[in-house]
């Protein structure tokens, strides 16, 4: 009995044995797999990123073929840094470097040691690189910039760090990923997926064959080519016309909110950031904290908007009831309240209606038409809300939910900011006259006033300004952006209002800049410009503001120029925006006198007054660029 019963549990380990045996070989074949990793290499085969036409089908980002040097640090035998050192062309202490960041991350993944090669450097390395154990060339596609223009909206690339990798497991190190611009807000389109390639390797390591006939091998699937509503020969043109300056140009079809030209001035080669040299140029323009090329300042830059704020003062004016077109205001050289001149003006005909003072940008008349606002309501605090409300409707004051990363709310002030700012409540529409003609606690960012502008275009109404045209050729479907978004303003308000605008070329404060032929809607500004200076709010030269929209009764496009330290209005923006204007709608200049006089000019000597110790419009001592903190507006 004991003989027989030992027989039994015998056997039937033995059959157990058996039974797993086979079915590891036979049906576990992730197991399979596992137990011969040692043996298989494998490969990730990169896609190629998806490329970026203009609103016309011009190509401007594509792909260009390049080879990282990788590593796998359980693999690696009997090293010889300095003799690889000298093959890969790099320093000791940055291979040491790379390896230790390789350890850290994973002994048995691969990490880039040397990322970027072109053709000719990986030609060189193909063949030597075999002499070292654990190092390998892995082929990429990485970008090829076909302009030398939009690197603010554009964007670029950059490897991935352990922070993104913590978060999105897809990504491994060494892959890229979109850091700003297009390619950030649309990485997932762009990216496309990786392929898998595995090999069984000899006894040295190298691959000899596919392993499993690619039985596991997956294909890359490549990004998705994006058509974008820029217009790249404008985005060039605007990008010349601010050679030597700084701010920003934005351009809106007003009929569908595409954005036509983005361009932020002091501006870089997008190409720069890619290449074996790219973290160091990268690195030295996130580091100018002079010029500051890396920020948008059509998005990001928050100003105050200056005079082509006024023509939404008459608007909410018209709206209320308190004031009509006929109704004319005295201008003393300025606007005066309890015995004292709060807002001064520049010579013109007085006394003004509404048409001619959009036209000369009165300051009294408009002081005295937002004071009749706030003052129509029972109190200050719900005339100021009314107000905003009002502003707000034109995408002023908060985000306007366009697709790309990078944006500023601005600021449009309500009843409970200035109970903030005087706690006792003794506020009233005279405490804020400055919103009158733009100054004071309001501030807009560039698109904002370009939104704006296409608004009283549409005769009140935007679309949501937007960047993406079509995805792989075919067109948007996306309601966020195909949706009227309507103003407070009835339709009835704007011809008197547009009226006046046309009148700012025809005999106002633009007739200098008028394009025969075209039939253009503006608004001139000089915005003042203060800063913080030695603990004191001091005022500096002050920016040039231009708003326009043309033709009067067809909209094409809608702009808004904002030139820093640009003296007034006229002087550039004004300039710059009736240029881009004709770019626009003829595709060519005719007013090349405008255009040799923008080319021409420079304000660097404005911006180098920091820098040379020089003093700015104050009294007292020079301001050195150490002790300039810019503020956005006067308290």
């Amino acid at each position: 009995m004991k003989k027989l019963l030992l027989l039994f549990f015998v056997t039937l380990t033995g059959i157990i044995f058996i039974s797993r045996l086979a079915y590891l070989q036979f049906f576990e074949e992730d197991l399979k797999l596992k137990s011969e990793i040692n043996a298989v290499k494998t490969v990730f085969d990169y896609p190629e990123r998806g490329s970026i036409y203009d609103r016309d089908g011009e190509l401007m980002v594509s792909n260009q073929v390049a080879y990282d040097v990788m590593v796998i640090p359980r693999e690696i035998k009997n090293l010889d840094t300095l003799e690889l050192c000298s093959l890969l062309q790099i320093p000791k202490e940055k291979l040491i470097k790379q390896l230790e960041k390789a350890k850290n991350w994973s002994y048995r993944k691969p990490s880039p040691v040397v990322p970027q090669l072109t053709q000719i450097e990986y030609a060189s390395l193909q063949e030597r690189l075999r002499k070292f154990p654990g190092f390998y060339i892995q082929r990429r596609s990485l970008r090829k910039y076909l302009v030398d223009h939009s690197a603010n909206v554009l964007g670029y690339i950059r490897e991935v760090n352990q922070g993104v990798i913590d978060v999105n497991p897809s990504y491994e190190m060494g892959d890229l990923i979109g850091k700003s611009g297009i390619e950030s807000q649309y990485e997932n389109e762009l990216r496309g997926k990786k392929g898998v390639k595995r090999f069984l390797r000899d006894n040295i390591g190298r691959p000899i064959e596919s392993y499993e006939d690619g039985r596991y091998d997956t294909i890359p699937v490549p990004g998705v080519d994006l058509t974008v509503t820029l217009d790249n020969d404008l985005q060039a043109y605007a990008q010349k016309l601010l050679q030597n300056k700084r701010g920003g140009i934005v351009a809106i079809e007003p009929k569908t909110g595409e954005i036509l030209s983005l361009v932020s001035a002091p501006f870089y080669d997008p190409s720069i950031t890619m290449g074996r040299d790219r973290s160091k140029n990268i690195n030295a323009l996130i580091r100018d904290t002079i010029t500051r090329p890396t920020y948008d300042r059509g998005l990001q830059a928050m100003y105050p908007p200056g005079s082509p704020f006024k023509v939404l003062n008459a608007l909410v004016a018209l709206q209320e009831g308190v004031v009509n077109t006929q109704e004319k205001f005295y201008c003393r050289h300025g606007y005066d309240y309890g015995g004292r001149k709060s807002l001064g003006c520049h010579a013109h005909s007085s006394p003004l209606a509404m048409e001619k003072g959009i036209a000369e940008s009165c300051n009294a008349y408009f002081a005295q038409v937002y004071r009749r606002i706030i003052e129509s309501a029972p109190n200050s605090h719900k005339g100021m809300d009314k107000w905003n409300k009002h502003i707000t409707s034109f995408g002023l004051g908060n985000y306007l939910g366009y697709d790309l990363p990078a944006g500023q709310k601005g600021r449009i002030p309500d009843a409970d900011y200035y109970d903030r700012v005087y706690p006792s409540g003794n506020w009233y529409a005279t405490t804020t006259i400055s919103n009158s003609i733009g100054q004071g606690e309001v501030a807009a960012t560039p698109i904002q006033l370009a939104n704006m502008t296409a608004a009283i275009a549409n005769r009140g109404y935007f679309y949501t300004p937007h960047i993406i045209k079509a995805k792989n050729g075919e067109p948007i479907d996306n309601e966020d952006y195909t949706t009227k978004r309507f103003t407070t303003i009835d339709a009835r308000h704007f011809e008197p209002v547009i009226e006046g605008m046309n009148q700012v070329y025809k005999s106002g404060t633009a007739i200098a800049v008028q394009v025969p032929g075209i039939e253009i809607c503006g608004k001139t500004g000089t915005a003042e410009n203060f800063a913080k200076i030695d603990g004191k709010t001091t005022q500096l030269t002050d920016h040039s503001v231009f708003i326009a929209f043309a033709p009067k009764d067809d909209p094409q496009i809608a702009l808004a120029v904002f030139i820093e330290n640009g003296y007034y209005g006229s002087r550039f923006a004004a300039k710059i925006a009736s240029l881009m204007v004709e770019k626009h709608i003829r595709g060519e200049i005719t007013r090349t006198d405008l255009e040799k006089w923008v080319l021409e000019h420079t304000l660097e000597h404005e911006y180098e007054k920091p820098l040379l110790g020089e003093p700015f419009k104050i009294n007292g001592p020079p301001v050195r660029v150490e002790d300039y903190q810019p503020v956005k507006t006067r308290p």
